[in-house]
């Protein structure tokens, strides 16, 4: 079935950095869009960034210039570089893959920005 397993999380402080990772299984990975979203408390999940099966990414405007998608196709594997971070981007990190049947969540993972 199918798998979306992330890794990376944790506690930084303003201006640091870290590399999420998602592993994903039960699907022909390279064939695929994926996402990463994030949810803070008491917000709405919201969308971060996509990278297409052929590369293409798009960002929200939030994180634009300071985070970067990126994928391993031989690994199964997307990442989330992100820099220069800020204290509202803490949240729980989600990875996403739409099928036709519905789209799949990873369990989150918690990114923590604070001083």
């Amino acid at each position: 079935q199918v798998q979306l397993v992330e890794s990376g999380g944790g506690l930084v402080q303003p201006g640091g950095s870290l590399r999420l990772s998602c592993a994903a299984s039960g699907f022909t990975f390279s064939s695929r869009a994926m996402s990463w979203y994030r949810q803070a408390p008491g917000n709405e999940r919201e969308l971060v960034a996509t990278i297409t099966s052929v590369g293409s990414t798009n960002y929200a405007d939030s994180v634009k210039g300071r985070f970067t998608i990126s994928r391993d196709n031989a690994k199964n594997t997307v990442y989330l570089q992100m820099n220069s971070l800020k204290l509202e981007d803490t949240a729980v990190y989600y990875c996403y893959v739409l099928f036709v049947l519905g789209p799949r969540w990873g369990q989150g993972t918690q990114v923590t920005v604070s001083s």
